[in-house]
């Protein structure tokens, strides 16, 4: 008998290619993937354990799927960073688990399910080194159209507050020629954008060839016939040299849009945040990206209510945000988290306090992305269809300017019937905060 399988993935996009790398392999061992949970024999969810709330999400999705135990589901299995941060305890508090796999194991899937099925609760958790896993065949749960590129796995930046070191181990980059190959693949597959993802997407290549090789790889995959755009997340900012820079400017596949995580401008709040760079050097950079880059488009990540994070450190940042207007911009609020340096620092803040200084920046951040999205009415935009939206009238898709899941969306209309993983322009008739609308103007689709 084939049994049926369902995967639920939580978490960033780094998470969601071990979700479908491991559906690939378990696709390849004859078990048949589901997309409804509801009908499947078989539950993983593979969780994120990053911060508290990331860490809540994760046990409320575990006991969601264990309710299914009553119905179809007759093994429920647990897999990412929440596994590999709390091992034996899952096991422990929640009874209708399984099994567990570490995220050095996932290989180990065909493996730990049998385990399963003879009755013992197994917990994989192998070592945090290699890349292997990465070169197995995938199934891709991001639709037609795009697919994101793991070209590393773990972090060598021990930033106080991060425990993602302690659940992937060391930096470690894929080879640039497997990475080559995988993105031929998922060309042939019609995926017309790649996006590149890692821990530190921009220091690739540091650990194996002894440089930087992340403009090499872009020059690759810009020879593959069928993609068409290259999208950057995650770049450090110390690591973003001219070469890059030029690389983003001149050539006509990369988005001109770069994830930047600053997490913040205060140099007393960055010192102990073990952030290398000043709040100086950042400003230089934007100023510089800016000045080169024709159009393009900064999103950046940051963190409120640091320890020791004063007044004035507040309003640093609040400051820098207005003066130097982000295109998108994500506010976390710090989250005390057990092992790492910043959860023994004095001056811990109040929960009150890191929500008030939250709100205020994203109310801020409104204001700066309705103004920026009022700029874009009447341009036009080649946009990738991603869908239909639910009222059958408008499609949705994004344009060079958005990332999937973490920006707005471009809803059109069009005279023609469209097929999603199709290009085509997009005229912006309306704006609002985060979304855009238009209707498409040339209706030849590519």
């Amino acid at each position: 008998m084939n049994r049926k399988i369902g995967l639920v993935s939580l978490g960033c996009p780094k998470n969601l290619v071990d979700s479908e790398l491991m559906l690939g392999a378990l696709k390849g061992y004859g078990y048949e993937i589901v997309t409804e949970t509801s009908e499947a024999q078989i539950i993983i969810v593979n969780t994120c354990g990053f911060i508290e709330s990331a860490k809540q999400e994760s046990i409320n999705t575990i006991i969601e799927m264990a309710a299914f135990k009553e119905k179809s589901c007759e093994l429920l299995i647990v897999t990412g960073c929440l596994a590999q941060r709390y091992k034996q305890m899952i096991l422990d508090e929640i009874p209708e688990v399984d099994a567990v796999l570490g995220t050095g194991s996932y290989s180990e899937i065909t493996s730990i399910i049998n385990e399963a099925y003879e009755g013992k609760h197994p917990s994989i958790y192998g070592e945090l080194e290699g890349t292997d896993f990465f070169e197995g065949d995938r199934i891709l749960s991001t639709g037609e159209g795009f697919a994101y590129i793991k070209i590393a796995e773990g972090c060598d930046n021990c930033c106080t507050y991060c425990v993602i070191p302690s659940l992937r181990g060391r930096f470690r980059s894929r080879k640039k020629e497997e990475i080559l190959t995988e993105a031929v693949k998922l060309a042939a597959s019609g995926v017309k954008e790649v996006i590149l993802v890692a821990q530190d997407t921009t220091r690739y290549g540091l650990d194996i060839y002894g440089e930087k090789r992340l403009v090499e790889l872009i020059r690759g995959l810009s020879t593959i016939q069928g993609i068409e755009w290259i999208r950057l997340l995650y770049c450090y900012p110390d690591e973003i040299d001219d070469i890059l820079i030029d690389e983003i400017a001149n050539n006509d596949k990369v988005c001109k849009y770069l994830d930047i995580p600053i997490q913040h401008t205060s140099d007393t709040v960055l010192k102990r945040m073990a952030r290398r760079g000043s709040s100086r050097e950042v400003e230089m950079l934007l100023e510089e990206l800016r000045r080169r880059i024709n159009g393009l488009t900064v999103r950046t990540s940051l963190i409120v209510g640091f320890p020791g994070e004063t007044e004035d450190d507040y309003n640093k940042l609040t400051a820098f945000i207005e003066k130097y207007k982000f295109d998108r911009l994500g506010v976390f609020m710090y989250s005390k988290e057990d092992g790492t340096p910043a959860a023994l620092m004095k001056g811990q803040i109040t929960a009150g306090i890191k929500r008030s200084r939250h709100s205020k920046l994203m109310r801020l951040q409104q204001k700066i992305s309705s103004e920026k999205n009022s700029d874009r009415l009447g341009k036009e935009y080649k946009v990738l269809v991603e869908g239909v939206a639910e009222d059958g009238i408008f499609y949705f898709g994004r344009s060079y300017a958005e990332a999937p899941d973490i920006d707005g969306l471009i809803y059109f209309t069009s005279s023609e019937p469209l097929e999603t993983g199709m290009m085509v322009t997009v005229n912006i008739l309306n704006s609002g905060q985060y979304d855009l609308t238009g209707e498409v103007k040339n209706e030849s689709a590519q």
